[in-house]
């Protein structure tokens, strides 16, 4: 896969090969993620409950409304996710430390449980996958990985 170009002007617009390259990313890590969330342990949750839970398990803890600007939904509708989760015995409401009118949800061990099996279930897909490649390919991936992750929390 060509290079981006560190100068591409804001907008996405660069060279032919800057286009393909973008182009081609987004066609695979697209594909990817399909195939990964058919590896999910608990099929009743949603993508979205189950990138909740995530969250929650890299943050400890957060108001609903924080979860909201994190996963780009309305307040509401993260109201509604937050209650599915709590009625699942996923999350448990709090009262929050230093405003008595918000709550904060934390996971449940039964949450933290079901993710790990969950990573566990696809990291060895991903294991099993990737089995095929090669050192070269395996020492591209290594470094793509911390770049992958940075686009990720853009």
């Amino acid at each position: 896969m060509p290079e981006l170009s560190h100068s591409q002007p804001e907008g996405g617009e660069g060279s032919p090969e800057d286009a393909a390259a973008v182009n081609a990313l987004r066609s695979a890590v697209m594909r990817l993620s399909r195939r990964l969330k058919h590896q999910r342990v608990d099929e009743s949750l949603t993508p979205t409950e189950m990138s909740v839970l995530g969250m929650l398990a890299r943050c400890g803890h957060a108001t609903p409304g924080e979860l909201a600007r994190k996963e780009h939904v309305q307040p509401p509708s993260m109201t509604r996710i937050v209650a599915m989760l709590e009625a699942k015995g996923l999350v448990r409401l709090e009262p929050h430390p230093d405003d008595r009118r918000q709550k904060v949800v934390t996971q449940t061990e039964e949450a933290e449980a079901m993710l790990e099996e969950s990573r566990r279930r696809r990291n060895a897909w991903l294991a099993e996958l990737t089995s095929g490649l090669d050192e070269d390919e395996w020492a591209k991936l290594r470094a793509a990985a911390p770049v992958l992750e940075k686009l990720a929390q853009l």
